[in-house]
């Protein structure tokens, strides 16, 4: 186990990506203590990838990339603007409640980052917002992208533990909006403290209704898309299909934005983006293999119970490990890694599973945003061109929403679990 363990530190320290890291070093197990059993890596290879639930990745990401294609952002914008745009600090409350629907609707934060940031990121240095600050408010409010339903950490979450997508998706609701609404205390603080401007946006109530009517295609996606899982009407799989083909006629039949060229642009996107998971998952099954047969979650759940913390104890002790490992392993590889370790001992303390998978994608969530590795800020740079130290710095104060829902969910987990039981008991 301490060479399996060391030889994955060592892969990923001198920069093999983390699919190879995880292949290698089981390898290196089977041939030093188990070579008879290198015959089960390309069943479990095979095994690993050979779910249906997992067809709905692929899937989600699809229909996140198609809606990137169809610029809708600069639509829910538009809409955004209406309601904040008069108050100081207003593209950068946009920013936010943008995060908030288009987190809704692509599941995905690195996509948030990169359709909203490219048009909002400009705007705000145009209109006099330092760039660290338009930079940062971007990257931390695309978080919401994988704690909103439909969220793709989720499912690959819930394929992992083997748990409802749709009870994880309700399970997210709230806490995604509480990340959001704190954020927006946050951006309101600082822009009535450094004094940002404001926009000059006329307001009415019949602006209100006719741009909700207008808009309402857009803003109703993520109720059809997560809607159908919930109610039971089909399946996480079919869902992320209908996903597809609402995004599909949305683009091409309405918004009217949507070129073959585009849709072959997100075909081609989503592929490589879906392979590059399929590989770390296929690659992370061999690992968990390796640590179930060495039986290391039963010995952790014995040592965790040894240790007499309670259940909140054991969880802020769980964040906090999330939060430090995930500044360096990206989110999926983190989930496929944490969730089969972690999970037994979460269990033996009669805690939610649930739970435990949106406290873990929110944790993550902060990950994405932290360097070295963080995606979001990775994308942000090079979307900018500011480097990635000043954008994490402008992200710092907004990452406290996700640290402080965190506490919050643990203290009073109603907060996720209300709406599951409620919904889908």
């Amino acid at each position: 186990m301490f060479i399996l363990l060391c030889s994955l530190t060592l892969f990923l320290f001198i920069g093999v990506p983390i699919a190879y890291s995880l292949g290698l070093s089981t390898t290196m197990y089977f041939l030093i203590f188990n070579k008879d059993l290198l015959q089960v890596i390309p069943q479990i290879l095979f095994a690993g990838m050979d779910s249906y639930t997992l067809i709905a990745l692929p899937l989600f990401i699809l229909m996140g990339q198609l809606m990137n294609e169809s610029h809708i952002t600069s639509k829910l914008i538009d809409y955004c603007l209406i309601f904040v745009g008069r108050l100081r600090g207003g593209l950068g409350l946009v920013n936010v409640i943008s995060s908030m629907l288009f987190g809704g609707i692509s599941g995905s934060s690195v996509s948030d980052t990169a359709s909203i940031g490219s048009i909002l990121i400009p705007e705000m240095k145009k209109r006099g917002y330092p760039e660290n600050f338009a930079a940062g408010i971007t990257v931390a409010s695309s978080t919401m992208g994988m704690i909103i339903p439909p969220s793709i950490p989720m499912v690959l979450y819930a394929v992992t533990a083997q748990e409802s997508v749709g009870r994880l998706f309700l399970g997210g609701v709230f806490p995604g909006i509480l990340v959001g609404l704190l954020q927006l205390l946050i951006t309101s603080y600082l822009s009535n403290k450094y004094r940002y401007p404001r926009e000059s946006k006329p307001v009415s109530m019949r602006l209100i209704f006719e741009m909700t009517f207008k808009y309402s295609y857009i803003l109703l996606m993520p109720f059809f898309v997560v809607g159908s899982v919930i109610f039971g009407i089909a399946t996480p799989t079919e869902s992320a299909a209908l996903g597809v083909f609402y995004a599909l006629i949305l683009g091409s039949l309405i918004l009217k934005t949507l070129t073959p060229g585009k849709i072959f642009s997100a075909l081609k996107t989503s592929s490589l983006t879906s392979a590059k998971i399929m590989i770390i998952i296929a690659f992370s099954k061999i690992f968990i293999w390796v640590l179930a047969f060495e039986r290391v979650p039963d010995k952790l759940a014995e040592i965790i119970q040894g240790l007499g913390l309670q259940p909140n104890s054991m969880l802020f002790l769980f964040v906090f490990i999330i939060l430090i490992t995930g500044t360096f392993i990206d989110v999926s590889p983190a989930i496929l890694l944490f969730t089969p370790v972690f999970l037994p001992s979460i269990i033996n303390m009669a805690i939610s599973p649930i739970l435990f998978g949106v406290i873990l994608v929110i944790g993550l969530a902060v990950g994405a945003c932290t360097p070295p590795v963080g995606n979001c800020l990775n994308v942000c740079s090079i979307i900018t061109g500011i480097s990635v130290g000043k954008i994490f710095k402008g992200a710092a104060p907004f990452l406290f929403a996700n640290i402080i829902t965190l506490f919050l969910i643990i203290i009073f987990p109603d907060i996720v679990m209300w709406l599951p039981t409620i919904i889908m008991n």
